[in-house]
């Protein structure tokens, strides 16, 4: 597709484990268990989530990447443990096994509001920061059924 990435993070399948791929777009969640890093990544298109393994010099950058930071990572598609796999998603049967990651524009301030949250944000800060609600869900849904 173009140097940040080869597929969108909503498009990952079964059918594409083993391949090497390169995402890219927000960090909208991470978890450190203690050696192993899980990252949400985010696009227009879907959520797609990527890991580092356990013996990775990885583990120390990926767990100080803050949310909603942009992110281009290279990997290899793997499948989901059974348990921890979500049938609620579309990309919820697979994630990637991270090799490079590169950090495009981190996050420096305090979010005015959480960008993917049910609770709603006062309107004039919604509006003051109108370039972080377009990020939302709901929201680009709406603009893109009006394209339509």
């Amino acid at each position: 597709m173009n140097a940040y990435r080869t597929h969108n993070c909503g498009e990952l399948r079964k059918e594409d484990i083993g391949k090497t791929v390169k995402i890219a777009g927000w960090v909208q969640g991470n978890r450190n268990l203690g050696g192993l890093v899980f990252l949400d990544i985010r696009d227009q298109y879907g959520l797609t989530q990527a890991v580092t393994s356990g013996e990775s010099e990885l583990v120390d950058e990926v767990s100080r990447i803050p949310t909603e930071s942009t992110v281009s990572l290279e990997g290899i598609v793997q499948h989901r443990a059974e348990e921890a796999t979500n049938k609620n998603m579309p990309t919820g049967e697979v994630e990637i096994l991270i090799n490079k990651i590169e950090v495009l524009g981190k996050r420096t301030q305090i979010m005015p509001f959480e960008v993917n949250s049910e609770i709603e944000a006062r309107e004039d800060l919604r509006l003051q920061y109108r370039f972080l609600d377009l990020r939302n869900e709901k929201l680009k849904n709406n603009i893109l059924l009006r394209a339509k």
